[in-house]
């Protein structure tokens, strides 16, 4: 592994320094950055996710992708874990944390809306960094690119259902604009980009020029996600030095839910002796959240201000170091699994 990746954890914690420094000493910058955006997605940071995206995508072959019917075992552990778990231990973490562990320390009107939000958070897997995640992992990319589109359609027919019982609101209203934007956005350009380069490089010039490219990509997609670490913090930089407290009281209950559902994901995946390059993924989907869709559901429920947007915030502000964290571990424990 190259240097430069190698020590990738070390470049993202100077680059959340670097976000909430910049942020703090240039907020009008962030401010402007921040105010680019269409239908609750921020437009700087989805051309960044996508430069992460196209790497993986150059990388499919859809000659390949119907043999995924072949290996059903991987989609079904990331549909599970999804939709019959996350969402339902979300819900339980924020109520153990909130209404007990932390009760003499929150409010009670402010520990719902952040119970909401984490609620929000677990209804909405992965779309756009899961690419990423499955990249670094070395993930199967015509596998990963089935999962996250068959749980796309699920998450259209589903979200609003469990969200609305999980938080006792009957009428939850999904952002259509974020939802269908986001899927653009993260998938449908990016892998059409991506078919279409494969197709041209293959034939002007063969499967070795090909593979040079993708490794000329690399670096690239690695720089998105350092500087998309900086955007984020940048924007949140106020936050996170206003409301330190609620940040860390938020964080531990989300960290626990993210390590918690990878452990059960990863054993089951070990149990079901998945190969690696279908089991990172997997995993890493369930794990990881759909934020854009969160923070558009928290604001337009509870308000800019309302702890649930913020507790939508900070799972965003956990989610980049924590996958990391993961994507190590999974690296390191490949052996485990069947080649």
């Amino acid at each position: 592994m190259p240097f430069f990746e190698r020590y990738l954890s070390v470049w993202v914690a100077l680059c959340i320094a670097a976000g909430v420094l910049l942020g703090s000493f240039l907020p009008g910058l962030f401010q402007f950055f921040a105010r680019l955006e269409y239908a609750h997605v921020n437009l700087p940071v989805a051309v960044l996710i996508w430069f992460m995206i196209y790497p993986m995508m150059v990388q499919v072959d859809f000659t390949s992708i119907r043999q995924v019917g072949q290996r059903p075992k991987g989609l079904f552990l990331t549909l599970i874990i999804n939709w019959l778990v996350k969402p339902f231990t979300m819900a339980a973490l924020g109520w153990l944390f909130f209404r007990v562990i932390f009760a003499d320390m929150v409010d009670p009107t402010t520990a719902s809306e952040y119970i909401a939000g984490m609620i929000l958070l677990g209804v909405a897997p992965c779309t756009a960094m899961v690419f990423v995640w499955s990249q670094l992992t070395r993930g199967d990319a015509n596998y990963t690119l089935v999962q996250v589109s068959v749980n796309d359609v699920i998450m259209i027919f589903a979200f609003a259902p469990i969200a609305a019982f999980l938080l006792g609101i009957t009428d939850v209203q999904v952002p259509w604009e974020t939802l269908l934007l986001s899927v653009i956005l993260y998938v449908l350009l990016p892998l059409g980009a991506g078919v279409w380069t494969r197709n041209f490089i293959l034939q002007k010039s063969g499967s070795k020029a090909l593979d040079s490219f993708v490794h000329t990509l690399k670096p690239w997609s690695v720089i998105g996600l350092l500087a998309t670490v900086v955007l984020l913090f940048g924007f949140q930089a106020e936050t996170i030095l206003a409301k330190p407290t609620a940040i860390i009281l938020i964080a531990i209950p989300l960290l626990i839910q993210t390590y918690g559902i990878f452990a059960v994901a990863y054993a089951a995946a070990k149990t079901m002796r998945l190969p690696h390059s279908i089991a990172a993924p997997a995993c890493m989907i369930g794990t990881s959240n759909f934020f854009e869709l969160a923070v558009a559901v928290a604001i337009s429920l509870f308000g800019l201000q309302s702890g649930a947007a913020l507790a939508t915030v900070v799972g965003v502000l956990v989610e980049v170091p924590v996958m990391l964290s993961l994507v190590a571990l999974a690296n390191r424990t490949r052996h485990w699994f069947p080649a």
